[in-house]
């Protein structure tokens, strides 16, 4: 059974009680960094679950319990050495805190025993070094038969002893000079043994061989075929017999070796699947709010500007080209006074409601004098005061999808933004409108027409989602002008909107920087990390709602990494693409996402547990012949939410998914939207005339009531 990285992960943090960093990468030993708190931790494919839980225990005992403190420069010994006298303390402190640990550590180790990872085969154990038994006593005593002297027992206690990291480091100090004395006594042993050996066998020594000279009478011997003399073979003979003396005094550094911790490690490499594709972490970056949003004056003045430099090079008047589509938008505010007037009704009754449902009541110790009369059979003769519960501050944010793929459904979709935000508007409940695009001119000039570089959104660096520099979210609409301003600026948006729709396309001039583009929605939810804690800032509100209109999948995003180039020194930031082996990580919230879903529902998941008092509204612009395959993207192929919802869709062309990233998914069908509301007919209308002109504004009307009173329901 393969392992889950993800629950391995809440494991670690959950036995570490805090927020680790905790990342799976492709490296052969596991690692935690004490200043950092990041817990790095091999792909151990091959490793069963209990042993699994035993390396994560282990490293998350180091987490807990080992300080951030620089000791190899104060005390003179090898690491290896600390790691035993270490590894002993943090996990007999961890089977203390978590006593069930205790049990993973006895089934892990034994585990490891059997395989044997420490390669002890049929190699006599007490001929290792007190280290390696030391180190074989605390993993896998209770699988090994060892044995201690009264010395050694009472350096084996001493690091079974230890609390603290300074008592580790003096265990650790104890057992490597007693190793070190004990090696040298052993090799001084071996070279008295050796030179014993030597001088015995009849031959010359060393030195011997170094010192003779040579006769004058003595000729070279025969055979030799090389003219070797004897001083050259005596000489080769002393460098041998020296490298000899030095294997027996123990190499060159002379210092002991600790065998079962390399083994240890090295069988653990094992365990990594090398073959197996290393995990990507990614994080979010902090956009810089003023080089991604266009504010919104800017945004309409450069409307304006545009316009009257249309208006100046032709023939035409203002309000020869716009009189017809003002006059709509004019006839369209009137008509929407009924559904903005709803939205307000129903808001003030679910507020109501739930001011009532939230209400006090407590006595006040003051007689009531009208139920004096009842003191016989009524023991409750106080008055009563009831305390309402205050409501909480809503604000709303909207992100209204500016790409090309909603040119035919975009004066609907205005239409419908323009509901809300009058109701926004007459219920005080301050909103910002934003439409993203990419194809708003990020290079602006100056007076003298000279180019203005712009500011980078975000600092570039390993590791971080890539935004593209041409993002931009225009702020189209806020609660912060006042109605007539906001009139205007309605009727901007209504004229362009209506200049996409196919019998009006071309009309007239679409103003720079108001093309659709394409679709940068993933984008969008980058920027809403710093947009919504600042609108709530701002406002000081409780409660905000993101609502976000759209028809259609973003694209994917893509991650800074350095690249190191064979010819270059330095590395390269570039890009690269986001795989199944991906992960969003958040340092705020701890939480750690795959990405091999949607990326744009794991962007919203993120948003919801970073931001937990804002719900995130999603209205879905779609076809007829598209709402199969969206909604089993959510339900699957054969469901009973998934009939429930298609019958929704049938009778009233809309739905609500709850298991999508946002809180509430809307369906709204293209081609309702697209129908006029209005029940108009001609005068000279028959009956089947009349009657389906009244069945189809019914038909829209409860398409839009059912789905605001959803949404109303959600706000208040």
């Amino acid at each position: 059974m393969p392992v889950n990285h993800e629950i391995k992960s809440q494991l670690a943090k959950l036995l570490a009680t805090e927020d680790l960093v905790v990342e799976h990468k492709k490296v052969e030993t596991a690692c935690f960094n004490v200043h950092t708190r990041v817990l790095t931790l091999p792909m151990w494919e091959k490793a069963s679950n209990i042993v699994y839980d035993l390396l994560v225990g282990h490293e998350v005992g180091h987490a807990l319990f080992t300080p951030d403190e620089d000791w190899i420069n104060e005390r003179k010994i090898p690491p290896q050495f600390v790691n035993i006298t270490e590894d002993a303390r943090i996990e007999k402190l961890m089977k203390r805190k978590y006593a069930g640990l205790a049990k993973t550590f006895y089934g892990g180790y034994k585990e490891l025993s059997d395989e044997d990872f420490f390669q002890l085969g049929d190699e006599d154990i007490s001929t290792y070094n007190l280290a390696d038994r030391a180190n074989l006593y605390f993993k896998v005593g209770n699988f090994v038969s060892l044995g201690f002297t009264v010395e050694e027992q009472n350096i084996i206690n001493q690091i079974g002893d230890t609390e603290t990291f300074v008592e580790a480091l003096d265990a650790a100090e104890v057992l490597y000079k007693y190793c070190k004395q004990n090696q040298q006594e052993e090799t001084k042993v071996n070279l008295d043994s050796h030179e014993n050996q030597s001088s015995g066998s009849g031959g010359n020594s060393a030195s011997d061989f170094g010192n003779q000279e040579k006769d004058e009478n003595d000729q070279p011997e025969m055979g030799g075929g090389d003219g070797s003399s004897s001083d050259e073979i005596g000489e080769q003979k002393s460098e041998e017999q020296e490298q000899e003396v030095k294997s027996v005094q123990g190499g060159e550094t002379s210092e002991p070796e600790v065998k079962t911790v390399d083994n240890l490690e090295d069988a653990l490499k094992n365990l990594v699947n090398q073959d197996a594709y290393d995990n990507v972490y990614v994080e979010i970056p902090k956009l810089n709010l003023e080089q991604v949003i266009v504010n919104n004056a800017e945004v309409h003045n450069k409307c304006k500007e545009s316009w009257a430099s249309y208006l100046d090079t032709n023939v035409y008047k203002s309000g020869e080209i716009f009189s017809e589509v003002d006059k709509k938008f004019r006839e369209f505010k009137r008509s929407a006074q009924k559904e903005v007037n709803y939205l307000v009704k129903e808001f003030e009754c679910r507020k109501a409601a739930d001011s009532y449902a939230r209400a006090t009541t407590a006595r006040t110790g003051v007689l009531d004098c009208t139920k004096l009369h009842t003191y016989k059979y009524n023991e409750d003769l106080f008055r009563k005061v009831t305390t309402l519960a205050d409501g909480k501050n809503h604000g709303l944010v909207f992100i209204l999808d500016w790409s090309g793929s909603m040119d035919r459904v975009m004066l609907d979709t205005v239409k419908q933004l323009f509901n809300l935000t009058w109701f926004c508007k007459k219920v005080n409940i301050p909103f910002e409108v934003y439409a993203f695009t990419n194809d708003y001119p990020i290079i602006q000039y100056d007076e003298n027409n000279k180019p203005i570089i712009p500011k980078p959104l975000y600092q570039k660096k390993d590791g971080l989602i890539h935004v593209q520099d041409q993002f931009s979210l225009m702020n189209i609409l806020t609660s912060k002008t006042n109605g007539k301003t906001m009139e205007d600026q309605m009727l901007n948006i209504y004229r362009i909107a209506h200049s996409f729709s196919k019998e009006y396309r071309g009309c007239y001039y679409i103003p720079i920087g108001w093309g659709l583009s394409g679709t940068p929605l993933n984008e969008t939810l980058v920027a809403l990390h710093e947009i919504l804690p600042t609108f709530q800032k701002e406002n000081k509100l409780q409660k905000v709602q993101c609502v976000i209109l759209t028809d259609g999948e973003a694209y994917s995003l893509k991650y800074h990494k350095e690249f190191n180039r064979p010819h270059e020194s330095e590395s390269y930031l570039g890009l690269n693409s986001l795989g199944t082996n991906s992960f969003l990580r958040d340092r705020k919230t701890g939480n750690t996402y795959s990405l091999k879903s949607d990326l744009t529902n794991v962007l919203l998941r993120n948003l919801r547990d970073k931001f937990p008092s804002v719900n995130f509204i999603g209205m879905r612009i779609i076809e007829s012949r598209d709402v199969g395959y969206f909604v089993r993207n959510y339900t699957g192929q054969v469901s009973s939410d998934y009939d429930k919802i298609m019958n929704s869709w049938k009778k009233e062309k809309s739905f609500s998914i709850k298991n999508s990233g946002y809180h509430t998914y809307f369906g709204l069908s293209a081609s309702a939207l697209a129908n006029d509301a209005e029940f108009e007919v001609a005068e000279d209308a028959t009956k089947t005339q009349i009657k389906s002109a009244f069945v189809k504004s019914l038909r829209s009307k409860k398409m839009n009531k059912k789905v605001l009173g959803e949404f109303i329901e959600l706000v208040a």
